[in-house]
């Protein structure tokens, strides 16, 4: 089957390739630069799908997430900061734990998954992947509580 298109357009923007080039087997060669905002969505979306991790960032940063996601724009590197060398990147995540989930066993999983994600989906060598354990989420302890509480005063 013949491709009779001239050009394709491009719809990704984790990547801008910087030159392009044809050698004389065919392929083409050049440099890809990946953002470090595309490195940390990529490690909060591993972060967030492992087990007993109820959401990423500390207190303030939940708080702006919470006003993000009621507009519409989730930010999914939350609680996420990555140093992107050459070849190599680290991550450092500062995440809360569902209770009462071994938080060594989240953490563990959070810096495989990470990791994993990493290496597989950015292309690069993981360094080291650092989890910090901000807060732990207790199930039913809201502020729906305090409305079920007596009034001290009429």
């Amino acid at each position: 089957m013949a491709d009779t298109t001239t050009s394709t357009p491009t719809t990704s923007t984790t990547s801008s390739v910087a030159s392009r080039s044809q050698n004389a087997t065919g392929t083409t060669t050049g440099k890809t630069v990946i953002d470090d905002t595309v490195v940390s969505k990529v490690a909060g979306i591993a972060a967030r799908e492992v087990n007993g991790v109820h959401g990423l960032g500390g207190g303030a940063a939940r708080a702006i997430g919470a006003i993000r996601d009621a507009i519409g724009q989730r930010d999914l590197g939350q609680g996420v900061k990555v140093e992107v060398g050459e070849k190599q990147v680290a991550a450092d995540i500062v995440i809360v734990a569902e209770y009462p989930v071994p938080l060594q066993q989240v953490a563990q999983g959070v810096r495989s998954a990470v990791a994993r994600a990493l290496e597989q989906i950015v292309g690069m060598e993981v360094a080291e992947v650092n989890v910090t354990v901000q807060d732990v989420f207790i199930p039913g302890d809201d502020d729906d509580e305090d409305d079920k509480k007596e009034s001290r005063v009429a």
